[in-house]
């Protein structure tokens, strides 16, 4: 009698699951949080939305999201088992499911991670062949794909201060791809997100630190590197 076969049988160069959204997608997702927060979380609520809510457990994006969690690529063998895993390392986690948000993008997953008292919220989207949209960072709009190199500045909402950046970029060699910014309000924090073709210097990501008025530096270079 032949054996059953798995969701997770497929193994590949680019993935291992049966689809590039419901595995590669969410492994990456994951891989963007975790570096937002700074590291693997100890603590982690997933919510997953609309059709992620109703196929995340047949089709074993409860396994990539805790791979992406523990940092595995999308070709780790380790995906299917990453439960063992997440267990090992002490990581606490919890599904939920939101079957009709319609806010939302169909294949959307929400992450609430924990790590030495660090708070965050990420909110992520799954388009399809891997590719993903951040959509969320912490209630603020982001909105970029991490595969490239990313920065996120959370500042004192300050006159010329996306200039003064675009500035200082410039002064180290880097191509602005993208950028947005989003406010909670008038002159409230606002939220710079930067999209950039080559990576930044260290000395550079301190200057930027050191400014009075920015309150927060994450730095993403390309998650596949």
């Amino acid at each position: 009698m032949a054996e059953k076969s798995s969701v997770f049988d497929m193994i590949g160069p680019v993935m291992i699951g049966p689809s590039s959204s419901h595995t590669a997608g969410v492994v990456r997702i994951a891989r963007a949080a975790i570096r937002v927060l700074g590291g693997k979380p100890e603590k982690a609520v997933i919510t997953f939305y609309n059709s992620f809510a109703r196929t995340y457990e047949g089709h074993g994006s409860d396994k990539a999201i805790i791979a992406g969690l523990l940092d595995y690529k999308t070709d780790d063998e380790r995906i299917r088992n990453s439960f063992d895993f997440a267990e090992k390392a002490g990581l606490e986690y919890t599904f939920k499911s939101v079957g009709n948000a319609s806010v939302y993008h169909p294949n959307t997953i929400k992450l609430n991670l924990e790590k030495d008292g660090r708070k965050i919220e990420v909110i992520g989207e799954s388009k399809g062949g891997g590719v993903i949209n951040i959509a969320e960072i912490d209630g603020f709009n982001a909105n970029f794909s991490a595969n490239l190199h990313t920065l996120i500045l959370k500042a004192d909402d300050v006159k010329g201060s996306i200039a003064y950046i675009a500035n200082i970029l410039s002064h180290d060699d880097c191509n602005i791809a993208t950028m947005s910014v989003s406010r909670k309000g008038k002159h409230d924090i606002a939220c710079q997100v930067i999209e950039m073709d080559s990576g930044l210097k260290p000395i550079t990501l301190e200057y930027i630190k050191s400014l009075s008025w920015i309150k927060e530096v994450i730095y993403i270079p390309d998650i596949d590197l």
